[in-house]
């Protein structure tokens, strides 16, 4: 898939504005795509939408379910409005900052919220709502149903995770399933209530941004977590032993300077998947385009082979190289959908064989100038290198950020940016703007965190640790002021 040269903002919906200690699908997101809007921009790229676990620090790349939406994001005041909650409910907590999210504090408040709301709605909703709500219930049943019973049975169990549940259950015996369906109900329409409230507000909120002319860039995490309703209700589509504990689990390899890396997902087992043509991952997908019109493929290098570690072993370096699906996924996904359009994280493996895979299907890369040689007479992640077939990013929810990332850099490295890009670094996350945007990359993107000129305590996310990510908030007066104008001037300049 060939994209329109465009541009965008990157910037994750926990980080919006909002009343309830954390960014939720309200106000703040409308005053978001107002100032895309402003700033003349047609993209908005998001991280994943699935519900987080606090055990995985509240990662979007670690969720419970790669096909349902998170709660948490949930905007409580169109809850009010419809009559489900209170305005004592809707009052803020003290615990709440502006500037960042305390996960613990708002999951307790906004589930306490929700189930408030979920039985003034069974208790008091109009007929239309509730068959509505029933109507949806049969629409998603092919997942819905299951995510629902495994998050009633988390709550049953304590949360444990499901590989520590009863055989019955862990096995899913369908008497038991049945049973449990059934004494568990109120907490099953609880979890299902919420996945419908999420729907509907996204649906809207995609809706007025369409009406913008600006279209929603996603995330495909490759792989899904070990605890979550995707590995338990399709077991099958993994490589488990027979017990339903992994086999194998996902990471890197050892590379020069560093150890590898052991993510500890199950990987799956692609042959089975091959044979039933890839049902499972094009449900995933078909859920995935409910929400967004393009995504972005985390850690691509996997559909073309991928690193197996075996799951008794904590050193990356046992794990070995395994084929991937390759062409033959692209194929079936491009006949169900009739085009491909995704964006492949490619950044760290270049290799002929993934590089051939993505240009086949027409799939762009991604290039950062954070990953420059400046000093290295045509360096891939130079912007006046960039090709055609990239996406172009100032910084990601991975990177430091522009500012940081100036910082950080030595001597020699910052004076062969400053030759390169012609700038004394006064302002060098509008250099990189610039730069990014003067690229012939045929998408180019930054953050909110960037176009405010923020340093490293605004960093969104460091890879390999576990505390502190995912919090950074802006403010509605972040978006205000001449940034959206100057952008504009910018995108208008080069992008137009």
């Amino acid at each position: 898939m060939r994209f329109d040269r465009r541009s965008g903002v990157l910037l994750h919906p926990t980080a919006l504005p909002g009343p309830h200690g954390i960014g939720d699908l309200g106000a703040g997101a409308r005053s978001f795509i107002d100032f895309l809007d402003r700033a003349d921009q047609s993209i908005w790229q998001v991280c994943p939408l699935g519900p987080t676990a606090g055990i995985h620090g509240h990662s979007p790349y670690q969720t419970y379910s790669g096909f349902a939406g998170n709660p948490l994001l949930v905007d409580l005041r169109a809850l009010g409005e419809r009559g489900y909650l209170t305005d004592d409910d809707l009052a803020p907590d003290d615990a709440f900052s502006r500037h960042e999210t305390n996960y613990d504090a708002v999951e307790s408040f906004k589930t306490d919220r929700l189930r408030a709301a979920f039985e003034r709605f069974r208790a008091d909703a109009p007929d239309d709502e509730r068959a509505a709500f029933a109507a949806y219930r049969e629409r998603e049943a092919d997942w819905l149903a299951d995510y629902a019973l495994f998050r009633a049975l988390k709550r049953e169990f304590d949360g444990d995770p499901w590989t520590r549940w009863p055989e019955p259950v862990r096995t899913r015996d369908p008497d038991a399933l049945a049973s449990r369906r059934e004494d568990l109900a109120d907490e099953v329409a609880f979890r299902a209530f919420c996945q419908w409230t999420f729907d509907r507000q996204w649906s809207d909120l995609r809706e007025t941004a369409a009406d913008r002319g600006i279209e929603l860039l996603g995330d495909l995490p490759i792989y899904v977590a070990l605890d979550s309703a995707d590995v338990w209700a399709a077991p099958a589509a993994f490589d488990l032993t027979e017990g339903g504990r992994p086999a194998a689990v996902a990471g890197v390899p050892p590379n020069p300077g560093d150890d590898g890396q052991r993510w500890g997902n199950p990987v799956y087992d692609w042959g089975h998947l091959a044979d039933t043509g890839y049902e499972w991952w094009l449900d995933r997908l078909r859920r995935l385009f409910a929400f967004v019109d393009y995504a972005r493929l985390d850690h691509f290098k996997g559909f073309d082979e991928f690193w197996a570690i075996p799951a008794d072993s904590d050193d990356p370096a046992d794990g070995e190289w395994r084929e991937g699906p390759g062409r033959a996924f692209f194929e079936a996904v491009r006949q169900e959908f009739g085009a491909l359009p995704f964006v492949a994280e490619d950044l760290g493996f270049l290799d002929p064989d993934s590089a051939a895979l993505r240009e086949a299907f027409d799939v762009p890369g991604m290039r950062v100038p954070q990953y420059a040689d400046w000093c290295e007479a045509g360096h891939r992640y130079q912007p006046m290198h960039y090709p055609e077939d990239a996406v172009a990013y100032t910084s990601t929810h991975d990177t430091d950020t522009a500012v940081g990332y100036y910082e950080g850099l030595d001597g020699r490295q910052r004076e062969c940016l400053h030759y390169n890009l012609g700038t004394d670094g006064v302002e060098i996350e509008w250099d990189l703007v610039e730069a990014v945007w003067n690229s012939d990359a045929t998408l180019a993107v930054t953050t909110v965190q960037d176009l405010l000129g923020l340093d490293s305590h605004a960093r969104f996310n460091t890879p390999g640790t576990a505390e502190g990510n995912w919090r950074w908030r802006v403010t509605e007066a972040g978006l205000d002021g001449d940034v959206a104008d100057r952008l504009a001037r910018v995108t208008d300049a080069t992008v137009r």
